[in-house]
């Protein structure tokens, strides 16, 4: 059994990545449905909650049917993260997670995010400041290092455990190489082999089918892993995985009406949430993935996207659930 401190996760827990803009809570409804064992908020800027900026503070909403949850903070100075922490632990999540790996220029080059890890002293200081500043568990996500130079995770995982973090989630890149070529497992490994190790190791890259999970779980020895691109339009993923790990066998893929029916909820619940002009534009990112695969597809994908008008948007869906045996599946991408 996975733990992070009392929280229970299963044997080999799969955990929803946190994704600016992605990770809301109605994806996270969608991903914990088909089986998400802990998830992430989006990534929330200690500053902006500091001064209460709108935006920061409505990613603090989370749910019951959620938990376990952990809320994500990024910053630079060591004194606001730790007044973040304070303001998170009053809306109580289960979990504080710190982000050392977001890559994005805005944020790493002010040396929030994979930025600080040109500063290891720096992000031991500052997570040991979170760590005491909360009663809640303190975890930690990250990269192998700022670029190929300094991959250092294997001794700084260590020196975090040894300050306080009770789970780390390690990206098999560097920020250097954003989200470009193959994620690198070989550190998040070593890093799990470590014998001094004894809290939970997640890793994360490129985890994208059942059989990949597979065979990184048992060639990294890993605890869990964490998944993030996959799953944006496919919170299945989860459960596909999770049955493949159990049985070696896969689940029937979701058909046009299933897919229909995710998009729809995924759909208004983002317009109860953010309203329907933020609701609308931010499902966007989502059509391509839920119907992924399905031919005879683009016309309508073009109406889903261009469309600002959500009864036009859903009547579009309606047409594709009623008229489910026009697309077919390609082969190519089964």
């Amino acid at each position: 059994m996975v733990k992070i401190r009392n929280i229970e996760l299963g044997e080999f827990p799969l955990l929803l990545a946190p994704m600016e803009d992605v990770s809301d809570p109605p994806f996270r409804a969608l991903c914990k449905k088909h089986g998400a064992d802990l998830m992430y908020t989006e990534f929330i800027s200690s500053e902006g909650l500091i001064r209460d900026a709108a935006k920061s503070v409505q990613k603090l909403d989370i749910y019951e049917y959620e938990r376990p949850i952990g809320i994500q903070i990024f910053g630079y100075e060591i004194e606001s993260m730790m007044q973040a922490a304070v303001i998170i632990e009053k809306t109580n999540p289960d979990i504080i997670d710190i982000n050392y790996g977001c890559p994005v220029k805005k944020v790493a080059c002010k040396g929030a995010g994979a930025g600080i890890l040109q500063d290891i002293p720096k992000m031991v200081r500052m997570t040991e400041a979170i760590v005491k500043s909360t009663n809640l568990p303190v975890t930690v996500k990250t990269r192998l290092g700022w670029d190929d130079d300094t991959k250092f995770v294997v001794d700084t995982a260590e020196r975090l455990q040894d300050i306080g973090i009770e789970a780390i989630s390690i990206h098999g890149r560097t920020r250097k190489q954003m989200y470009k070529g193959e994620a690198d497992w070989t550190l998040i490994g070593e890093v799990k082999n470590n014998p001094r190790m004894k809290i939970p190791v997640f890793g994360n890259g490129d985890i994208d089918s059942p059989e990949k999970a597979l065979e990184y779980k048992n060639r990294y020895g890993v605890d869990g892993i964490m998944i993030g691109r996959a799953s944006i339009g496919y919170p299945w993923v989860f459960n596909e995985i999770k049955h493949f790990l159990a049985t070696g066998e896969h689940i029937v893929k979701p058909g046009v009406k299933e897919r229909v029916e995710a998009t729809r909820d995924h759909l208004n619940m983002s317009v109860r949430w953010k309203g329907e002009e933020l609701g609308i534009n931010e499902m966007k990112r989502h059509y391509t993935n839920y119907f992924k695969g399905i031919s005879h597809f683009k016309d309508y994908r073009m109406k889903l996207v261009s469309s600002q008008d959500l009864n036009e948007i859903l009547e579009t869906l309606d047409f594709i659930e009623e008229n489910n045996e026009l697309f077919q599946f390609a082969l190519a991408e089964q």
